[in-house]
């Protein structure tokens, strides 16, 4: 289980325990975006501008709701450690035949179609 310490407005990299998930972060491009669950709320969370200088910065900072969310804990939780890991997204133009048509999921239609 991966963890961050709750220390300011936004998550820095320093405060992140567990290699995984930081390299996965260190990997994002400035403003692109990752969806993370961190203490049992999933959220949008977007890489940090590089600054003046060009350096990319090591953070990632709250968007859309999670922006609320991780407001009201830093004035409640500050200093917490929380749960974090990333939450993958299908994107939103492939959906696949079982999403669609969960009553396909058997093992007879797995044994019957899985060289399609």
């Amino acid at each position: 289980m991966q963890h961050v310490r709750l220390t300011d407005q936004v998550i820095w990299f320093k405060h992140i325990e567990g290699e995984t998930l930081l390299e996965r972060l260190t990997a994002l491009q400035a403003e692109e975006e990752i969806h993370l669950e961190v203490g049992g709320v999933v959220g949008r969370w977007k890489r940090m501008k590089s600054g003046a200088d060009g350096r990319p910065t090591d953070g990632i900072k709250p968007s859309g709701a999670m922006r609320d969310v991780w407001s009201e804990w830093y004035g409640s939780k500050r200093g917490d450690r929380l749960t974090v890991r990333e939450v993958p997204q299908e994107p939103r133009n492939r959906l696949s035949a079982v999403s669609l048509f969960p009553e396909w999921q058997s093992a007879e239609d797995e044994a019957a179609f899985r060289d399609l």
